[in-house]
C-alpha cells in the first residue's frame, strides 16, 4: 500500500543546537518545539489528535501519555518509535500511515535530547552501602545474583573492545578504503562542504566557524582512520514536525511538503551480526522510498543524508543509488556539495556542522528537507527544488529509514 500524497508536513519547530541545556527538562524542550510547529502550520492545539515520540530518559514507561499530558493533548493515535538516528524519519511515515488508516488527522512528531552540563564545584558523596537487607531493614537478606547479559553485543562485541560507534564506523571506513581506495581527502571534503552550508545557516552550532581541508586532516585521529572533524560533536536540542492529512494540508500557512514515499529496514543490532558491510539496509529503505514515490535517485534535487561520520555519507550515496558502488569518493570530489552546487547535500550543515542534538539530530535531516521543499531556507535555498530525499541511520548501520518529499502530490 502506498503512502504517496496521503499526508504532508506542514509545520516545523526546531531549537538551535547547543552544548548544554541547563535546567530545562526534556518535556520543556519538547513543549517549546511542539508549540512552534503548531503555530508554524497555522493550526491550534485542538487540531492535534496524533502524537509520535521516542523513549525518553527518566520516563521509564507511558512515554506518549506523559508527553501528551504535559502538552495538554488527548490524541486518538499515540506511538513510540525507537530506531536511534532513524527515529525522526521513521516517525514521519508512521504519522502518515495513521492518517491513512483514519486513526488521526494531524500528528505531531517530537524529538529532543537534553544535556544538563558538566558537574562543577560539587564534591563527590560516598556511595551508600548496597548490601541487601532483610524486609525490616535490618540484618542481611539473601543476595540475588545479577542476570548475565547474553545479548550479541555482550558475547561478540564487548570482549574485543567494540564499545562504541567510533570503532564501528572506523571499521567501515577501513574496509571501504581497502576495497575501493578511498582517501582521507575525499572523506574530508564531505565535512568541508557541509561546513560551508552551516555557515549559511544561522541555527547551526558551527555557523560562524569556517573549515578547510587542512583543518580536517590536521585534526586528531580519534579512531583510525577517522579524524575528530569527521565525527559529530554531541549537542542538545529538540525538533518537531506536524504531519497532516491532504484535506487539511491545503489550509496550512505554508506550502505543504508532500510525503511521496517511505522505506525502512532493520538488519541487526550487534555490529558483529551485520549481514554485510557493503550491502546494508540503507539500500533497502531507499529503494522502497523511491519506488513508492515513482521517482529515481537522479530526480532528487536535495540529498539530506544522516552523517554521524563522513564515511556514512559516502556509503549512503552509493547504496541509495546516487552513484555506483565504489565511486562515492570520486563522486564527492567531482561535485560541489553545497546548497549552490551541482549536488546539494545536507544543506543545513549536516550533523557534523549543524550539530547532533541526540534524536533531534536525526530529525534535522527531515526538517531541512521539508524546509527546502517549502522554499523557506533563505540564502541557502536550492533553486527550483521539486524533490528531496531524507535519510536516517540508527546504531552502526543497523536501522535505516528513507523518505521522499515533493512540492506536488
Amino acid at each position: 500500500m502506498s503512502l504517496k500524497g496521503v499526508a504532508a508536513a506542514v509545520g516545523l519547530g526546531e531549537l538551535a543546537p547547543v552544548r548544554y541545556t541547563g535546567e530545562a527538562s526534556i518535556l520543556d524542550l519538547l513543549s517549546e518545539v511542539a508549540t512552534e510547529a503548531i503555530e508554524d502550520a497555522g493550526f491550534v492545539k485542538s487540531d492535534i489528535d496524533g502524537l509520535v515520540v521516542h523513549p525518553i530518559g527518566g520516563i521509564p514507561g507511558f512515554v506518549p501519555a506523559t508527553v501528551a499530558e504535559y502538552l495538554g493533548l488527548q490524541p486518538t493515535f499515540a506511538e513510540l518509535v525507537d530506531l536511534g538516528g532513524a527515529t525522526g524519519a521513521g516517525m514521519i511515515w508512521r504519522a502518515a500511515a495513521a492518517i491513512q488508516a483514519g486513526m488521526c488527522t494531524s500528528c505531531l512528531c517530537l524529538t529532543g535530547t537534553r544535556r544538563r552540563g558538566p558537574l562543577t564545584g560539587r564534591s563527590a558523596k560516598p556511595a551508600k552501602s548496597t548490601q541487601p537487607r532483610g524486609p525490616n531493614g535490618k540484618g542481611r537478606a539473601r543476595s540475588i545474583a545479577p542476570k548475565r547479559d547474553r545479548s550479541p553485543q555482550a558475547e561478540f562485541d564487548m570482549p574485543y573492545g567494540m564499545l562504541g560507534a567510533n570503532v564501528g564506523y572506523a571499521m567501515l571506513a577501513t574496509r571501504y578504503t581497502f576495497e575501493y581506495g578511498l582517501t582521507d581527502t575525499q572523506r574530508a571534503k564531505v565535512a568541508v562542504d557541509q561546513r560551508k552550508n552551516a555557515n549559511a545557516n544561522p541555527q547551526a552550532i558551527f555557523h560562524d566557524q569556517p573549515l578547510t581541508m587542512e583543518d580536517v586532516l590536521a585534526s586528531e585521529i580519534i579512531c583510525e582512520p577517522l579524524h575528530m572533524l569527521e565525527i559529530v560533536m554531541p549537542a542538545a536540542g529538540a525538533a518537531a514536525v506536524l504531519v497532516t492529512s491532504a484535506d487539511r494540508a491545503i489550509d496550512s500557512k505554508h506550502a505543504p511538503a508532500w510525503l511521496l514515499g517511505a522505506g525502512e529496514s532493520v538488519t541487526h543490532s550487534s555490529f558483529a551480526q551485520a549481514p554485510a558491510l557493503d550491502a546494508t539496509g540503507v539500500g533497502i529503505a531507499a529503494r522502497s522510498a523511491f519506488a513508492q514515490a515513482g521517482v529515481q535517485p537522479g530526480d532528487v534535487g536535495l540529498a539530506s543524508l544522516y552523517d554521524c561520520y563522513t564515511i556514512m555519507v559516502l556509503l549512503t550515496l552509493e547504496e541509495a543509488g546516487f552513484c555506483a558502488r565504489g565511486e562515492a569518493g570520486a563522486f564527492v570530489e567531482a561535485h560541489d556539495l553545497t546548497y549552490a552546487g551541482s549536488f546539494p547535500l545536507n544543506t543545513h550543515g549536516g550533523q557534523l556542522s549543524f550539530g547532533q542534538p541526540g534524536m533531534a539530530g536525526g530529525m534535522s535531516h527531515v526538517t531541512e528537507a521539508i524546509r527546502q521543499i517549502q522554499g523557506r531556507c533563505g540564502t541557502r535555498q536550492i533553486a527550483n527544488l521539486e524533490l528531496a530525499y531524507a535519510h536516517g541511520n540508527g546504531g552502526i548501520i543497523a536501522e535505516q529509514a528513507g523518505l521522499v518529499f515533493g512540492v506536488e502530490r
